[in-house]
């Protein structure tokens, strides 16, 4: 290749050639059409984080009134599907087959203590292997059951019961729904894996081939090589985040509170460490075995682990902490979520936009640096 100056004309006939693999390549046609949406329709319907509906059971070991007028108050609650059971053996079981969550004992003197004025009792058993779950369904039982007391104003009940009347609101998801920031995160794995992944094997593709050989005969320059294998991938990036974002709004009834312009100008900020960081790998493997598994050890796990996507980067411990500050999914994620849930919010956005912009040309300098005009 030579250093002549920046040709138009051969940059649009590599392209040209580019998008001509693209369409040929079966592979790359799954991971940019087929996988962004088998991905998008996963974390839509089949990954929920939401807690509602849990399945628990009610054992009723007493029939009295009061007993009941508890059961229809389970059954009743948004929070739980309600099994209606009469012993603790067989609620037990299911528990143990994992067919419940846990269960909610309503004890044989339950009624009795009411009639006395007294403030009975309940037992509450939950399935430890899921803690987060187990918590959620000991603290709403104890709701239903504490606004149930206070209604048939027991003693103890109203010394419970709040004095002041909350009425909660959540912004921006005010039903609290996972997929509202599952689908932002999923367009972000969506990006990586075209950005990263496919980017990763286009020059060490061209090595084993045989054909980088014909293109250091040409007058094409670095940079025209360059930027013919990464501005496919750019567009075929944009496409698909594009296409996920219809389907996240048409489909899903995600939010889209944020501009065309702020969307466009996060993912391409994002799009310029993923491509970076796929060429890198490339030209520095020449093999397409070693730079895919180096591709996903380098940015899909990183991305689907470290970014805030699934796990809350607050919660993990410090030395985690810092280590994502590496990972350039960081940087989109929270932007992304910003923009569908609550808009143009760029004071938040462009510190996130500079370090992506920060990583991309870290990237792509090291890119320059080991892409050889030479076969040595």
């Amino acid at each position: 290749m030579s250093a002549d100056r920046f040709s138009f004309r051969r940059l649009r006939a590599m392209m040209r050639k580019e998008f001509a693999q693209i369409m040929r390549d079966p592979s790359t046609f799954l991971i940019a059409a087929a996988m962004p949406l088998l991905l998008l329709f996963l974390f839509g319907y089949a990954v929920s984080l939401d807690t509602s509906s849990t399945r628990v059971a009610v054992v009723m070991e007493d029939s009295s009134g009061p007993a009941l007028g508890l059961a229809q108050s389970y059954r009743a609650s948004p929070w739980f599907e309600v099994e209606m059971m009469r012993s603790r053996p067989a609620a037990r079981r299911q528990m143990i087959g994992s067919e419940i969550r846990g269960m909610i004992v309503i004890p044989q003197d339950f009624g009795k203590q009411v009639q006395r004025g007294r403030m009975p009792e309940i037992q509450v058993v939950t399935d430890g292997s899921q803690p987060n779950t187990a918590q959620f369904v000991a603290s709403h039982a104890e709701g239903v059951f504490q606004s149930w007391a206070a209604t048939e104003g027991l003693p103890g009940a109203a010394s419970r019961a709040a004095s002041i009347e909350l009425s909660p609101r959540f912004w921006y998801n005010p039903g609290l729904k996972s997929r509202y920031f599952l689908i932002p995160g999923s367009i972000a794995i969506v990006m990586t894996m075209i950005g990263t992944l496919l980017t990763a094997l286009v020059v060490a593709r061209e090595w084993e081939r045989g054909t980088m050989e014909a293109l250091m005969a040409t007058p094409l320059a670095m940079a025209e090589f360059i930027a013919s294998k990464i501005l496919p991938y750019f567009l075929l990036a944009l496409a698909s985040m594009t296409l996920c974002t219809l389907i996240g709004v048409a489909v899903f009834g995600l939010p889209f509170r944020g501009s065309l312009l702020a969307l466009y100008l996060i993912a391409s900020a994002f799009l310029m460490p993923a491509l970076g960081l796929g060429l890198f790998i490339s030209s520095a493997t020449k093999n397409q075995f070693v730079a895919s598994q180096l591709a996903l050890l380098t940015s899909f796990l990183p991305t689907f682990l470290l970014s805030g996507f699934l796990y809350e980067i607050p919660s993990m411990p410090v030395w985690i902490q810092a280590i994502t500050y590496a990972v350039p999914a960081r940087y989109l994620i929270p932007p992304l979520q910003t923009l569908f849930l609550t808009g143009d919010i760029w004071g938040h956005f462009l510190p996130n936009i500079a370090a992506m912009l920060g990583f991309g040309l870290l990237f792509f300098f090291l890119s320059f640096r080991v892409t050889r005009r030479s076969l040595d």
